[in-house]
């Protein structure tokens, strides 16, 4: 795919890396990409996948160089296939030959060898005449068999001049094994009723009498476990990204010919038709050409309260029509559609890399080889001290145990899979890591008024009768008039009086009277809508109480047209751009998070005082701008901006495209335009604003989780290196230690599975 903007134009590839352990891998992978001419890649660990961008004068660099370069280093890569759904609707564990499977059976069969071990080991009284050849028999397979991946990934990497996390456990739990082959067959270790105590405390002793095949094989089980649940809960985080993939439909109604055809769904082109039933989920994004329903998007956009639909709306692919029969002409198919657009921008958003995540990543690409040293230099100091050869040996040991880096290298990856998943699930939807970074420091929050804080279409909101009058009379005779015209005012007026009282009667000798109004006839009468200028053309005067509410009512800013017929003015309409029912508590949340809610419109400032005021923005010059010209907006967000403000954009339309690119935060409405949404950092599927309020939120809880992820890495791996070089720590509880950390990682950002 060839993009292009402000940046110069490039040829953007995925790649799906195999082989990779460790964060020191990833970092490693990226840096061979890197050094490719006009290349900038980004890999993600967690993710396992690479996100590559090509300059596009660069033209001897394609998928295949890529993939080679990915190979030289010593891993496995290539292109993703792209499906809309899985083929099927087993489980992942299902399939045998499936990663996660292979590695729970691998774990299964060392943890059932290496608890006798560990427990000869640990219980003196269970040590019976040679228990340690039986120890022996039974922990040679977990070293060599168990512990296999890591010894063929750290020779892999030494091949190639690296070292990794692999390194480290295949280095470490080789050295605890061939010190106890030594002690067996050339120490004392082997002789008839040897036994020896187990003690967390390093002891000095000769070393020749004890053996370490309880922490050689206890480590590769750890360690094993470890890497097991952090894939488990791996593909746990991305659940939420197959979940929005597996809730399209599989097969669809097609109607071909006057009959019902039913194909699977990525067979469907645009302009098909296709008929969807009640209970049936509506295959593709469309437009209803026949029928009328409600629709229920709550599994896409977590909207609550089924939408009604008729001819002419449109419908999106994967919500479920809860109501009659429908026809629907498809607009969107593949990769097109709403749905597939989500899953794009929630996969890129995960494949991101927050600027902390970028500094742990450089540190874990350096950690492996420091710590390499750190154990040679621990192993010489405590020779030198005179502490014998099994102390030095179990301190080295346990330095290169416990100093993983890949709780480091799990912190952001997990908590963005997981809170950029729950986002979508919510109809939230985070194009990257550094969203989540703009969401903590804005102050400010500028609001688009049309479309954003109110609905963006014009309402009948009251009719208003002359003495005498009935209310629903005036707005059948006026609703009948107003059908026949194309004009915004006109359709709400017909819109709403339809919904208050029924079926319209037929309006005849219908005319447009430019700049004034409609007149026609209908059942009989002369009717006039329109200014109060066409009806005193017609001698048709209001009286002062029609004219006091017509006036009141454009002071607040509202639209007011008055009826007349036979002669007589009857009575006024009044139509205006209706408030959201949701955005008053939209706007109480922005100001409960810190923020400062800023009205700007193109409407006069009488109706955007108005507007603000009903929602609880305060009215000031500084909170609510008016009258402003679409490319003046961003000019406003440049201001704030110059005024030392962080702010952040909601809007819906191609005219605020450039002022939410502008913006430190940008958030769009789902229910507006494509060119918005592309130019937001946020997306918000629902038109609802409370949305925005929970984006942020969420934003600003999947950082604290990163934050905290970190923090938690970093600290274990200050606390427990001092401890292991010092002497204090067994390589087996070094290797539960290192286990839990990653462990410890993965499940804190599961947590914001929960957010609501």
């Amino acid at each position: 795919m060839t993009v292009s903007g402000t940046s110069a134009p490039t040829t953007d590839f995925e790649l799906e890396i195999n082989g990779m352990t460790c964060a020191s891998c990833a970092n490693r992978i990226e840096r061979k990409l890197n050094k490719l001419d006009g290349v900038a890649a980004t890999v993600n660990y967690a993710t396992e996948k690479a996100k590559i961008s090509v300059a596009a004068d660069t033209t001897d660099i394609d998928a295949g160089v890529l993939i080679a370069t990915v190979e030289s280093a010593g891993y496995g890569a290539k292109e993703p296939r792209r499906e809309t759904a899985p083929s099927s609707g087993s489980a992942p564990d299902a399939d045998p030959t499936d990663p996660v499977t292979l590695l729970r059976r691998r774990l299964l069969i060392s943890a059932l060898l290496t608890v006798p071990v560990v427990l000869l080991a640990m219980v003196p009284a269970l040590q019976f005449e040679s228990w340690q050849w039986l120890s022996l028999t039974l922990a040679a397979p977990v070293v060599v068999w168990g512990a296999a991946p890591f010894h063929r990934a750290a020779w892999t990497n030494a091949r190639h001049g690296a070292a990794t996390m692999d390194t480290l456990v295949s280095i470490g739990t080789l050295a605890a094994f061939g010190w106890s082959l030594y002690a067996l067959f050339l120490g004392t270790a082997g002789e008839p009723g040897m036994t020896h105590a187990f003690s967390f405390a390093i002891e000095r002793t000769d070393g020749l009498g004890n053996i370490y095949l309880e922490a050689a094989a206890g480590v590769t089980t750890f360690i094993l476990a470890g890497r097991y649940f952090e894939a488990r809960s791996k593909r746990r985080a991305g659940a939420a990204l197959t979940a929005l993939l597996e809730l399209g439909a599989k097969e669809v109604a097609v109607l071909r010919d006057g009959s019902e055809t039913r194909i699977p769904t990525d067979q469907l082109a645009v302009g098909d038709l296709f008929v969807v039933r009640p209970g049936e989920k509506v295959a593709t994004d469309g437009i209803v050409e026949d029928g009328s329903s409600a629709i229920d998007a709550a599994m896409l956009t977590g909207e609550s309260v089924p939408v009604e639909v008729a001819p002419g709306d449109g419908v999106t692919g994967a919500t479920v029509n809860a109501g009659g029969r429908i026809v629907v002409r498809a607009t969107r198919v593949g990769a097109d559609t709403q749905l597939a657009q989500m899953a794009r921008l929630v996969e890129e958003a995960q494949t991101g890399k927050a600027a902390a995540q970028r500094l742990a990543d450089r540190i874990s690409g350096i950690f492996v080889p420091i710590v390499l040293v750190l154990s040679a230099i621990t192993l010489g100091f405590w020779l030198g001290a005179g502490a014998g050869a099994a102390t030095a040996f179990t301190a080295a040991v346990a330095v290169l145990i416990i100093a993983c880096p890949c709780a480091l290298g799990l912190a952001t990856p997990t908590a963005l899979m997981v809170g950029t998943g729950r986002g979508a699930q919510l109809g939230i939807l985070i194009k990257g890591p550094e969203v989540l970074e703009s969401t903590r420091r804005i102050d400010t929050i500028v609001l688009d008024k049309t479309g954003t804080v109110t609905s963006g279409t014009m309402t009948l909101t009251d009719v208003i009768a002359a003495p005498g009058e009935d209310v629903d009379e005036i707005a059948r005779l006026a609703g009948a008039l107003e059908y026949a015209s194309e004009h915004p005012i006109a359709r709400a007026i017909a819109s709403g009086a339809e919904a208050r009282v029924g079926t319209l009667p037929a309006a005849e000798d219908f005319a447009n009277v430019p700049g004034l109004g409609v007149q026609g006839i209908v059942e009989g009468h002369a009717v006039l809508v329109g200014r109060v200028r066409l009806l005193e053309e017609w001698s048709q005067y209001l009286p002062e109480d029609l004219a006091s509410a017509m006036a009141a009512a454009e002071s607040e800013g509202r639209t007011a047209v008055a009826v007349g017929w036979d002669g007589q003015a009857r009575g006024v309409l009044v139509v205006n751009d209706v408030i959201k029912p949701t955005s008053a508590a939209a706007i109480a949340e922005f100001q409960r998070l810190g923020l400062t809610p800023v009205l700007l419109t193109g409407d006069n400032e009488t109706v955007a005082r108005s507007v603000a005021a009903e929602v609880g923005i305060p009215v000031s010059a500084d909170t609510v701008i008016a009258e402003v010209l679409p490319e003046d907006k961003v000019a406003v967000v440049r201001r704030l901006q110059d005024e030392g403000r962080v702010v952040a954009m909601v809007g819906d339309g191609v005219n605020d495209a450039p002022a939410l690119a502008q913006a430190d935060l940008g958030l769009s409405m789902g229910t507006g335009t494509d060119v918005a949404i592309q130019a937001s950092d946020l997306t918000l599927v629902r038109g609802d604003l409370r949305v925005a309020a929970d984006a942020i939120r969420l934003s600003r809880r999947t950082l604290a989780t990163i934050k905290g992820n970190l923090f938690w890495a970093f600290a274990y791996n200050v606390a427990a290196i001092p401890l292991a070089v010092a002497g204090l720590l067994n390589p087996m509880l070094a290797g539960a230690a290192m286990a839990f950390s990653s462990v410890f990682v993965v499940s804190n950002s599961l947590r914001l599975r929960r957010f609501r």
